[in-house]
């Protein structure tokens, strides 16, 4: 029965075959993703590139720090992984509540006019900024990007400005981008490093995960379907998002997003020959920050209170901020902990003021540190003070 099944389903794709470009388009489903195989392969604690790709970059999210890179700061086309900075500026303002998701917007000329992958949005078209921001993220469509940039910034060039902007904020030094969606244009630029930047500021508003997530979905009151042009949320083990591209010059791109027992890793993969290389690459290095890491929140060690001069209180009491290490698996038991407190300090001084800090080692090596501050302000003693401390000893005693 299954075989009957796939065979009529191969004479219809056949008889309609899906329209192609130069863009990765969006997909009005069931399409041939009902029929794909899984074509991932097993991978070790171990990833070697292959030189299909021309960037590659492996990062951990809570820390920030780079596993695997490969030509990270060259300046490349990026094509629709733009939009992973488009993204992090439409959610900002969402959280920001500068505009909501229940949002009606008015889709411009302009708008409905752009190529490549698209929901075919009409000029005069309203639609929520819910859905907007699903076929953004879901089919990357260009259209949806635009109309989101213009009822944000009220055009695409104050947006791609802000987008700058941005990306400057976050130490982007590599990155300039003339449009909101990656669609080819001269001077529009990124690198593995800043992408996996961008999508780390993005990872920090959970929001995003609701959509980065969607396998399949709908918009139009189900009248248009939308499915996933990012293959690892359907064949990859805790994929979470983030956002591929394609264009004839800037080929095969990705942003690949997973989390696997508390630990969040971003796989950039820019310039891939083939599609499937570019997942292959993506899926290679997850693998290996999986199999090879892991993020370990360590319990603060007792703090004892720190000795205040000249305060109104002799003591305060002390806590250590939370922090995540990244280790090689196995090391956990190897971390060794010392504490560096200074042994009083000085009234006044305001709450969360730093008073030392606990070093957390690995072989004799710092790989980590957690600042410690004062759990409460504490005024300077003065005469006052003192005299009414003197009049309560007087007046109040037992």
């Amino acid at each position: 029965m299954k075989r009957i099944i796939c065979f009529f389903i191969a004479l219809f794709l056949l008889a309609f075959p899906l329209c192609t470009s130069a863009y990765e388009t969006a997909k009005i489903y069931p399409y041939d993703v009902t029929i794909e195989k899984c074509w991932f392969t097993s991978a070790g604690a171990e990833y070697k590139s292959d030189g299909s790709a021309k960037a590659l970059l492996l990062m951990e999210y809570s820390t920030g720090k780079i596993l695997f890179s490969e030509n990270e700061t060259e300046h490349l086309p990026i094509a629709s992984v733009t939009k992973v900075i488009s993204t992090l500026l439409v959610v900002e303002a969402i959280d920001s509540g500068k505009i909501t998701l229940e949002d009606s917007v008015t889709v411009s000329e302009y708008a409905a006019s752009m190529g490549g992958s698209q929901v075919f949005l009409e000029a005069g078209e309203e639609m929520s900024v819910n859905d907007l921001l699903k076929s953004l993220v879901v089919v990357s469509a260009n259209d949806a990007t635009v109309a989101l940039g213009e009822y944000i910034c009220g055009s695409e060039a104050a947006f791609v400005e802000l987008m700058n902007e941005r990306a400057r904020e976050l130490g982007c030094v590599n990155s300039n981008f003339v449009n909101t969606n990656g669609l080819p244009a001269e001077n529009h630029y990124s690198c593995a490093l800043d992408v996996a930047i961008i999508t780390r500021e993005l990872m920090k508003h959970k929001m995003i995960f609701n959509y980065t997530g969607i396998w399949m979905d709908t918009i139009r009151n189900g009248a248009f379907g939308l499915a996933n042009t990012n293959k690892l949320i359907r064949f990859y083990k805790g994929a979470t998002g983030m956002k591929t591209g394609f264009t004839g010059e800037a080929k095969y791109c990705l942003s690949g997003t997973a989390e696997r027992n508390g630990m969040q890793l971003i796989a950039v993969v820019l310039g891939a020959e083939t599609s499937e290389k570019r997942f292959a690459a993506a899926k290679g290095m997850l693998d290996y920050g999986f199999a090879s890491y892991s993020v370990i929140a360590p319990d603060s060690p007792h703090l004892e209170p720190i000795r205040v001069n000249r305060g109104v209180k002799s003591d305060s009491p002390l806590y250590a901020e939370e922090i995540s290490i990244l280790a090689e698996k196995g090391a956990s038991e190897k971390i060794e902990t010392k504490i560096f407190i200074e042994d009083s300090l000085d009234a006044p001084f305001e709450k969360d003021t730093c008073a030392g800090y606990i070093s957390y080692l690995l072989g004799g090596e710092e790989i980590a540190r957690a600042n410690v501050y004062t759990a409460e302000s504490v005024s300077e003693v003065s005469y006052f003070s003192l005299l009414g401390e003197f009049m309560s000893s007087l007046f109040f005693k037992e």
